[in-house]
């Protein structure tokens, strides 16, 4: 690894788009408001055309710019990469970075394969080994609600954990005129709903409850299979002359799950859900309660404590805004709410609090794969009409309550 200047961190930022946009608002923000161990300091951003990446410097803060990564690799200024680019990328990327000694910050979900993502969780071992490390970025782990609700199930609050339901609503292609972009496209985006946000919702359940997925019986649709193309688009299908191109991803997903402690859970991941903007809904009913969280009121978790009188028991909404509360009292005076931008810094905070400490920063590569894991079960049960498809490498361990989960006596 190039050896770190006293306490400070180079960064190197591939990719200058949206996730690139709200990764260096991060970078920018993290050292003003929180006390961090090393200095983070924004190196270089790469990006393919010159005149887009020099813009994208002046407006988000970058000092160099460069139009090919490869670069990045040998600048002494660079101690970590931090891949904001499609999925089709990542793998090539994520290896040469650590290959070369840089520290990995890779967006989710970790790869567009499980193949590619065993390949970057291989070498994110290797590296460990010299004190480099790699982490993807699921990012809403670090709103401060939800990071409320993971110390409560930890803390027994809820007591032994039964269901999990997981939504992730969208409608930003639900309009049937909605031009192609590169998420519809499978070679660059490696599939549509089911890895672009649900993904994160299969982080979450697993991330807050402490458990893993074992098993899963899914479906995918595409609702719409062709699109306009709109000028400039330069994807695998269709060029800015033709009228029409063809989606390659799925629009929609729907699966049941069991977890490795028992219990079951249900995901649903959609673009088709007209007035959800980014409902990301999490529900977790245990022996003795349950969570609610919605992102569009996200700085709320909701509790239901099963032990309270039953005359006057019901869900407590708490407003996650106290000084207390994970992350929060670097911010504002209570009451003062957080917003989608906070989480990216939250995860800068704990990605350089790691690094400073030598440690594994979390989520790991290899929590990426097992994220991509799930999705492939999900992928190969719905090419499989919904027959129930065991997440390879996960063992299940069945509960005494309740009956095997295979095929034979009809778990699904």
């Amino acid at each position: 690894m190039a050896e770190q200047q006293g306490t400070r961190l180079g960064v190197g930022m591939v990719g200058y788009a949206f996730m690139g946009a709200a990764h260096s608002q991060a970078w920018r923000v993290a050292p003003h408001f929180f006390d961090l161990p090393l200095d983070p300091q924004m190196a270089v951003v790469a990006g393919r055309k010159p005149a887009g990446v020099e813009a994208a410097a002046r407006k988000l803060g970058w000092a160099q710019t460069e139009t090919d990564w490869r670069k990045l690799l040998v600048r002494d200024d660079v101690d970590l990469i931090d891949i904001c680019t499609p999925g089709d990328t990542h793998a090539e990327i994520a290896v040469a970075a650590l290959e070369a000694g840089k520290h990995v910050l890779c967006e989710k979900p970790l790869a567009n394969t499980v193949a590619e993502a065993e390949a970057m969780t291989a070498a994110a071992e290797r590296a460990a080994a010299s004190g480099v490390r790699a982490m993807v970025g699921f990012t809403y782990r670090r709103v401060p609600a939800i990071a409320l609700a993971r110390e409560l199930v930890a803390q027994g609050r809820i007591g032994t954990v039964r269901h999990v339901r997981a939504q992730y609503l969208q409608d930003w292609i639900a309009d049937e005129q909605a031009p192609l972009s590169w998420r519809l496209d499978k070679q660059r985006a490696g599939s549509g709903a089911l890895g672009d946000i649900g993904a994160h919702v299969v982080d979450l359940a697993q991330h807050i409850t402490g458990e893993r997925i074992t098993g899963v019986s899914g479906v995918l649709e595409t609702f719409v299979r062709e699109r306009p193309v709109a000028d400039g688009f330069s994807g695998l299908h269709g060029t800015a002359g033709s009228a029409r191109g063809p989606v390659t991803v799925d629009d929609a997903a729907l699966f049941t799950a069991r977890l490795d402690g028992g219990g079951l859970a249900t995901f649903e991941a959609t673009r088709f859900a007209w007035g959800r903007k980014n409902a990301i809904r999490l529900e977790i009913n245990g022996s003795r309660g349950s969570l609610a969280f919605d992102f569009e009121d996200m700085n709320v978790l909701h509790l239901f404590d099963a032990e309270e009188d039953p005359q006057t028991a019901g869900f407590r909404r708490i407003v996650v805004t106290e000084p207390g509360h994970p992350y929060v009292g670097a911010w504002w005076p209570a009451g003062h709410g957080l917003g989608y931008e906070h989480a990216f810094v939250h995860q800068v905070v704990d990605l350089v609090g790691a690094l400073a400490a030598g440690r594994q920063p979390e989520p790991s590569f290899a929590d990426g794969l097992q994220v991509q894991r799930v999705l492939a079960a999900v992928e190969r049960s719905a090419a499989q009409a919904s027959t129930w498809t065991p997440v390879e490498d996960v063992p299940e361990k069945a509960s005494e309550s309740t009956p095997e989960s295979t095929p034979e006596n009809g778990a699904r």
